[in-house]
């Protein structure tokens, strides 16, 4: 084989084995019998909500295990195809063979990245509101542009997107959505995503055709779970109702059935306006704002820890700058890693700007 060849899958046999150490296919196994069996219990479905955790670890747990042994298994199989081709002179198979390399690196790099996801929350779905802030509408624009980026990104990756409240703006855009991202990990691997977003472009909104700038913050949080114990004291909560209300104040219902949730001691407002049940949404608005508070403890806790160590990583710093105008380029300031294609970024292309986040999140830590 050659020498050249014969390393770089060594190189990646031993990443491979470092995944599979970390991610620990015995135990892992052991967690897919376990969870199999409580899915097979007949009264499973009695408790929804619990039947529903059951069966997505269940299919995290068995994806996960599905994914690491199939690339140990086409390595392996890799290597005999090279020495099959080299053998028999045949230059189309190893044509192949160099093809299903480049194909492995690349799984096997994003594999590796998923490893490096053990925080307390990374594991559970993510709630991510997206803001517009200074710019006007074309900020507004903005953060329906990353609206759109995000809901692009879960629906490649197969991901559910449940929206549960929009403000819109009056001209263009929204003001602010809120949303979650249902998938194993969707937390540890959007929190990089965390901070303002910068758009440089030729305003659409402008009759001068001006360059404007705008801004656009994004928040990222894990959603709450009922061992999380977040207790909110009614005394300390605003609640408003309203009518739900789509672009242009267009009407979504006639009653009264959007929540807005207000926490006194903290300032945090809520609000949620997807179901068409009052209670409903007061139950979903309660859950967001848990939410909030459940993170907001864990900056101060987080903070108070650092209180004497300047890490440089400022979540509610500039972190990427969207450039349409005067030339085509996408950059995250943290990592340094860029692009010329914000039209594909903008569609949801983002996992190789998260991988990098990831990546550089955890060498700050160290």
């Amino acid at each position: 084989m050659n020498p050249d060849v014969e390393a770089d899958l060594n190189e990646l046999s031993a990443t491979l084995g470092n995944i599979e150490a970390v991610l620990d296919l015995d135990g892992l196994r052991a967690q897919v019998a376990e969870l199999e069996e409580q899915a097979a219990k007949p009264d499973l479905w009695d408790d929804q909500e619990k039947a529903q955790q059951v069966t997505s670890q269940l299919a995290h747990r068995q994806g996960d295990l599905r994914r690491v042994t199939g690339l140990r298994s086409r390595l392996d199989d890799l290597g005999v195809l090279y020495e099959l081709a080299e053998d028999e002179g045949d230059a189309g198979s190893l044509a192949e063979a160099d093809t299903e390399r480049g194909k492995l690196r690349a799984e096997i790099a994003s594999l590796e990245v998923r490893t490096l996801l053990s925080g307390e929350y990374d594991e559970r779905d993510a709630l991510i509101t997206v803001r517009a802030e200074a710019g006007g509408v074309d900020a507004a624009d903005f953060a329906e542009m990353l609206l759109r980026m995000y809901s692009r990104w879960a629906e490649r990756h197969g991901y559910p997107v449940d929206v549960y409240d929009t403000s819109y703006a009056e001209e263009a855009g929204i003001k602010s959505a809120t949303f979650r991202v249902k998938a194993p990990y969707a937390y540890g691997t959007l929190s990089v995503e965390q901070g303002t977003h910068r758009l440089v472009r030729i305003s659409p909104f402008d009759n001068q055709g001006r360059r404007q700038t705008s801004f656009a913050g994004v928040e990222v949080v894990p959603v709450v779970e009922s061992a999380d114990h977040v207790d909110i004291d009614e005394k300390d909560l605003r609640v408003d109702v309203y009518r739900s209300s789509g672009p242009g104040g267009q009407g979504v219902n006639t009653t009264d059935s959007a929540v807005r949730l207000t926490h006194i001691p903290t300032g945090i407002v809520v609000s949620c306006q997807n179901e068409r049940s009052q209670l409903q949404n007061k139950a979903t608005a309660m859950a967001v704002l848990q939410a909030k508070l459940l993170e907001r403890k864990r900056q101060e806790d987080r903070e108070k820890m650092d209180a004497l160590k300047d890490s440089g990583s400022s979540w509610g710093n500039q972190m990427r700058n969207y450039v349409l105008h005067p030339y085509q380029m996408v950059k995250d300031l943290r990592t340094e890693h860029e692009v010329g294609n914000p039209s594909a970024v903008l569609d949801g292309e983002i996992d190789d700007f998260i991988e990098a986040g990831i990546r550089w999140r955890r060498q700050t830590q160290n």
